[in-house]
């Protein structure tokens, strides 16, 4: 598909190289619009062929039309791209929170995708949850879907809602792994552990579990189980835990977090 990514920033940055260091596109299938100098010159440097600062009539001979831009300024996206489309372009949206009919009401086009890409999509390893309204082709989403599948994991979902709930649990989750990470690091740190010791042991833990974890295909309560003896250090940590009821918070904050991605989801109506 020849493809138009709108942004040049992280994200934009990083499906564009993805999708050519996978060689699903080829160079002169990709085309990036971005209007800030200083990362049109990156891209530039990067060695992207085809970067414009302005939108044109180049647009009407593409097929894929990906918009990496943040929700606030999806309207004036819309407005600047609306006279080049017609009713056989693909848009694949990775705004937070843009619904379907809106992105679709916008552009005044029918076959809209929309997803919710997270942070580690920028080296590889992202989760995406994706979904299409009906007038996208199955070969058209399954294009799409190849495409995404270079930034990590790919999933499709045919209720809408269900993007709102991912982006509560892997589009937000980074951030809750960053934290929980954080607040072993303090610990180690009172602990006596310089702050070098104190990353090193956190950072290699957590690589390892999630490598362990995709070895095997116990559950996370059948590793804490052989992982925490009775009366050892580990079920001591763990009582603390459910003393302060530390999961049920956890739950709560991913259900704020959905409620907050649906909410923001009625503003861009």
């Amino acid at each position: 598909m020849k493809t138009l990514i709108i942004g040049g920033g992280n994200m934009g940055r990083s499906f564009a190289q993805s999708f050519l260091e996978a060689h699903i596109l080829r160079p002169n299938d990709l085309t990036i619009l971005e209007k800030n100098e200083e990362n049109c010159q990156a891209l530039e440097k990067l060695g992207f062929p085809a970067v414009y600062r302005m939108a044109d009539k180049y647009i009407r001979d593409l097929d894929l039309i990906v918009m990496a831009v943040k929700p606030q300024d999806s309207a004036a996206v819309f407005n600047t791209l609306k006279p080049y489309l017609n009713e056989e372009h693909v848009v694949l949206s990775i705004m937070a929170g843009v619904k379907l009919s809106t992105i679709e009401k916008g552009l005044g086009i029918k076959k809209i995708i929309r997803s919710m890409p997270n942070l580690p999509a920028q080296i590889g390893m992202g989760m995406t949850a994706f979904t299409a309204n009906d007038e996208v082709s199955r070969k058209e989403l399954i294009q799409v879907q190849n495409l995404l599948g270079t930034t990590g994991k790919a999933i499709y979902f045919d209720d809408e809602d269900m993007i709102d709930a991912a982006t509560a649990v892997s589009g937000s989750g980074p951030a809750f792994v960053y934290y929980f990470m954080n607040a072993m690091i303090k610990a180690a740190r009172k602990m006596g552990f310089t702050e070098p010791q104190a990353d090193l042991l956190v950072w290699q833990t957590f690589i390892g579990s999630i490598h362990l974890q995709n070895k095997n295909n116990l559950s996370c309560e059948e590793w804490i189980a052989r992982v925490a003896s009775k009366g050892g250090t580990t079920e001591a940590a763990l009582k603390v835990f459910n003393t302060n009821e530390l999961e049920d918070g956890i739950i709560e904050g991913l259900q704020a977090a959905f409620a907050r991605a649906a909410e923001l989801g009625k503003n861009t109506d």
